[in-house]
């Protein structure tokens, strides 16, 4: 099984949460492995509609983010996906506080993927929950990120030492 470098786990998360959407919709990557990502959000009152309440598209961008990270450490060096289709389900409204979207890759394949985000408040309530396609795009990269370290460390299987 491949292990992602920490290096480039951690230059990943340092440049996406600077990203201006990210500092703009007040989220972050808190965890970030193969199939996973964990993403919080800080509730301001620029996410909140007419009505008092956190606005749908906030959820759906949250949500849309987590399952994008919990399948892009799956893929190879130098390969990158998109969204294609995204459904969310909008399950309590919320009005203040801390949410967390936990992001899982059900299946990544050569051109296609399938991943998923449960959204949670504070108190462990799930708030929302969302599915999403993704397609592959060999040569889509971070847009200005720094130099990346490899992405994967290498392994020593069968006796040897292999590069992942």
């Amino acid at each position: 099984m491949r292990k992602l470098n920490p290096a480039y786990v951690r230059t990943v998360r340092e440049h996406a949460n600077r990203c201006p959407y990210f500092r703009h919709l007040s989220m972050a990557i808190r965890r970030l492995g193969i199939g996973y990502a964990i993403m919080d959000i800080d509730i301001k009152p620029e996410h909140i509609q007419a009505f008092g309440y956190v606005h749908g598209g906030v959820f759906a961008s949250v949500i849309d983010t987590a399952t994008y990270w919990s399948a892009f450490c799956e893929l190879e060096e130098g390969v990158g996906i998109t969204t294609v289709d995204l459904k969310v389900n909008y399950l309590a409204p919320v009005q203040a506080g801390k949410l967390t979207a936990e992001g899982r890759c059900i299946r990544m394949g050569k051109t296609l993927g399938l991943a998923e985000a449960t959204m949670k408040d504070a108190t462990g309530r799930i708030v929302a929950h969302g599915t999403s396609g993704l397609i592959v795009l060999p040569g889509f990269g971070l847009a200005g990120s720094p130099p990346l370290p490899p992405k994967f460390l290498e392994s020593e299987e069968k006796g040897r030492i292999t590069r992942r």
